[in-house]
């Protein structure tokens, strides 16, 4: 079902950025999402990872608005599936490299509990056949089979990956599902970017203000923690962070996923947050909601991503109007203003059109 409502203004504010939502006429991704759906440009096409667990699907399309064709990855070395890729980037070179969310069956008897790991992959034919790099991202924490958040019983998962500008390290914003209470939450890592082919035992956590800890075991400093475990049913932290590059802000923007405070995992709302500095995860801006989440009209409004509206834009790479996408369902646009108090005319207006102009991916990176 189809829910209209008006513009939201002023929904989301820090320092001189803030974004708001706009209508438009609805618009699904192709086939069943369920998570971060990262997209990336081949031969001028653009291409799409979703999942459900397994299969992996790759989609393609002149652009966004398709036709789509779509058809399974072929997953060398099943070692960790389930799996989802909920992140990726194409390299210089063509290869095409992939992260993904995998859960491992049985880890509480008798209970339908998991414990996420995160892993690479790597890709030369643009996403149809991946090679498993292995995992990079793991807790070393005890599981909590009693766990009541209904899903899992800690663990690392629903992330994104982005580099940074100067392309010197890929960083990981992650959830932390389990271990002490001060270290869950939305927790980060980062690769350096000339380990990106030997992945595994290179990433390095975020803990308390040093990247020291190792990405297998090793503790977190969360960039925004929990505030209840995820242990309790009625937990209150966001989660499913979803990151990129706004070239029109010049900053890294971030939306969240908050769940809060009932059981059942319910979607609180969707909040943006802002940095211009992925390295520096103290600088973070405060998420402010954005949406409600009973107002996203889909059940139950998980997994927001942005999709940049120009040629060479993806969901890590977006300008000053992209679609919002939940669930990989959009009915609305997103507006992002560098200065709402001034500057950029066409910032006071959120309704204005934006240029049909192709942008060059490349100036964009």
């Amino acid at each position: 079902m189809r829910i209209v409502f008006a513009t939201l203004a002023a929904a989301a504010m820090c320092a001189a950025q803030s974004a708001h939502l706009r209508t438009a006429p609805r618009h699904a991704l192709p086939t069943h999402i369920d998570g971060n759906s990262p997209a990336f440009w081949e031969n001028g096409s653009l291409r799409l990872f979703s999942s459900t667990g397994n299969p992996e699907m790759i989609s393609e399309a002149p652009g966004q608005f398709g036709p789509w064709t779509s058809e399974k990855v072929d997953v060398s070395r099943h070692n960790h599936f389930p799996l989802w890729i909920e992140a990726a980037w194409r390299d210089d070179d063509g290869a095409i490299f992939g992260w993904y969310h995998h859960e491992p069956d049985a880890v509480c008897p008798g209970k339908s509990l998991t414990a996420p790991k995160i892993g690479a992959v790597i890709s030369y034919d643009g996403g149809r056949t991946v090679t498993d790099l292995g995992i990079v991202l793991e807790s070393a924490d005890a599981l909590d089979c009693n766990a009541k958040n209904g899903f899992f019983a800690g663990g690392h998962g629903d992330f994104s990956v982005v580099p940074d500008r100067d392309r010197g390290y890929f960083y990981f914003f992650f959830t932390n599902y389990g271990g002490r209470a001060e270290e869950q939450g939305v927790a980060t890592a980062r690769l350096a970017f000339d380990d990106r082919y030997h992945p595994a035992g290179a990433v390095k956590k975020y803990y308390r203000g040093q990247w020291s800890e190792p990405g297998i075991g090793g503790r977190t400093t969360p960039v925004f923690p929990a505030a209840r475990a995820w242990q309790r049913e009625d937990t209150d932290s966001y989660w499913g962070p979803a990151v990129h590059w706004n070239h029109h802000l010049q900053r890294f923007v971030m939306l969240l996923n908050r769940s809060c405070c009932k059981p059942g995992w319910p979607q609180e709302g969707i909040y943006v947050s802002f940095a211009a500095d992925p390295g520096m995860p103290s600088q973070w801006s405060g998420p402010s909601r954005i949406l409600e989440g009973a107002k996203t009209g889909v059940a139950p409004g998980y997994y927001p991503q942005v999709m940049g509206l120009e040629y060479g834009e993806t969901d890590t790479l977006a300008g000053r109007i992209a679609r919002l996408y939940i669930m990989g369902v959009s009915s609305w646009e997103i507006v992002f203003v560098s200065d709402p108090g001034g500057g950029d005319p066409a910032d006071q207006n959120p309704d204005s059109d934006h240029s049909d102009q192709p942008v060059d991916a490349d100036t964009l990176k």
